[in-house]
């Protein structure tokens, strides 16, 4: 494009030099100056506008009875590992969850990755029930490929499964809203909430406190009771810089920072029954990109393999699933003891990721599991300083955090690991919505946090 623009020029200065009539140049010239200019338009299109417009769904209103129930703000740090808050003393987290209540650690589901463990805190479900069983994968029933870095992907309810707290919450008639959940913007579990925003990384974390605030500043009969808010830098400092770095510190603080702003606002509105809930999707530890492991040869042939690589998980879909055991059997004969080899179907059972658990056929027949802070890395590739991903139970950097305050809460209490399956009925229980829906959590893990 830019090639043809300087083409455009010359071709101005060759007509120039052919000595026109003047009223044929001035015409010659307005045309090419409204080429360029529509060229630079489309130059400048390509490089993509970010659409940061709130969506408002019309015609919702809360019930009388919705009016009457508590508020939840539901807030996820992206990769805001277990010990964050205390080693880098995060004040705010920690004056307030000292007020309420504390888990010494949440445990993400397997594989600890952004998407399924967000997915699996907003639906109760594991990965491998709900079907977001990676940040990518491919489907061999609909023969598409998911990739979460793919709008429509990300914005098509298809791809869900389970039914999301927003929805559970308007199919009862509360309002909801989302600030860039992940799925917030699809219409998984049947409807969306009704205020939302779709992804981008545009506001900073202070314009989504702003946002949140001029939800709650709403008429009672619109105003959102379950709110769902996502911030992203701790993941990406810690991704970057590694989870020791001072740009990964920086990151906990200026989230902490909104944190304390927030609370301060909603307690500047004077509103009854506020509730807070502060998670995340996983850990962070740093990986050892120095020394990759390297994908087994035999996986290269991609007439007999399919294989989807997070480097701390390498997943593999045989096509002839009569090769499947043969297969397995020479990938452990030489595998090295960096990484371990695993019949799908025989994967611990804590880990919900076997066949017997794969809903929708998305995970594969054999997985190759790296031992941390190993990586699997294709050649030529680079890879970040920090990775997640592994077995929360083995490696505990990999562990979440949970932490909640308010009038529904328990005072100064301090709570065992848990896995993060249970969060979802615990919002349900404090709004008082009924989960009909089968799902994974079960409300008697966290039930004893509750006054009531």
């Amino acid at each position: 494009m830019f090639r043809f623009n300087i083409l455009l020029t010359q071709h101005f200065f060759q007509l120039e030099s052919q000595k026109l009539p003047l009223s044929k140049f001035f015409i010659m010239k307005k045309i090419l100056i409204f080429l360029q200019l529509f060229l630079s338009l489309m130059i400048f299109s390509q490089k993509g506008i970010v659409d940061t417009t709130q969506i408002v769904i019309s015609n919702r209103f809360n019930s009388e009875e919705a009016m009457q129930k508590p508020y939840v703000i539901m807030i996820s740090t992206d990769g805001f590992r277990y010990d964050y808050a205390k080693k880098y003393n995060a004040e705010n987290l920690l004056k307030l969850s000292n007020q309420g209540v504390q888990a010494k650690a949440m445990l993400p589901s397997y594989p600890s990755i952004t998407f399924p463990n967000h997915w699996t805190l907003i639906t109760g479900l594991y990965p491998s029930h709900h079907g977001l069983i990676d940040n990518f994968f491919y489907d061999y029933k609909r023969k598409q490929p998911y990739a979460m870095s793919n709008r429509k992907n990300a914005e098509d309810g298809s791809w869900y499964g389970g039914v999301p707290l927003w929805s559970l919450a308007e199919k009862q008639n509360m309002v909801s809203a989302s600030l860039q959940w992940v799925g917030s913007a699809s219409d998984a579990g049947g409807i969306r909430p009704t205020y939302y925003y779709p992804y981008h990384e545009k506001f900073s974390p202070s314009e989504k406190v702003n946002k949140v605030i001029n939800w709650l500043k709403l008429p009672e009969e619109i105003r959102p009771h379950f709110i769902s808010l996502y911030f992203p830098e701790v993941d990406g400092a810690g991704h970057h810089y590694g989870p020791d770095a001072k740009e990964t510190e920086s990151a906990v603080h200026l989230v902490d920072d909104a944190i304390g702003e927030l609370v301060q606002k909603v307690d500047d509105l004077g509103l009854r029954n506020v509730n807070f809930i502060f998670v995340s999707d996983h850990g962070m530890i740093q990986v050892d990109g120095g020394n990759p492991l390297d994908i087994p040869s035999i996986l290269l042939d991609k007439n007999r393999f399919d294989y989807y690589n997070s480097q701390t998980l390498l997943r593999v879909y045989v096509k002839n699933p009569n090769e499947v055991k043969v297969v397995y059997k020479e990938l452990k004969a030489n595998k090295t003891d960096d990484y371990k080899v695993y019949l799908d179907k025989k994967l611990p059972n804590y880990l919900h990721f076997a066949t017997r658990d794969d809903k929708y056929n998305r995970i594969g027949q054999i997985i190759l599991i790296p031992k941390a802070p190993k990586i699997f890395l294709e050649k030529g590739r680079k890879t970040s300083v920090g990775k997640h991903g592994y077995d929360p139970r083995a490696v505990p950097e990999m562990k979440a955090t949970f932490l909640a305050w308010g009038p529904a809460f328990k005072n100064d209490l301090i709570i065992d690991e848990f896995d993060n399956i249970n969060v979802y009925p615990l919002v349900a229980e404090i709004l008082g919505l009924k989960i009909d829906e089968k799902i994974d959590g079960k409300l008697k893990v966290l039930k004893s946090t509750l006054k009531r």
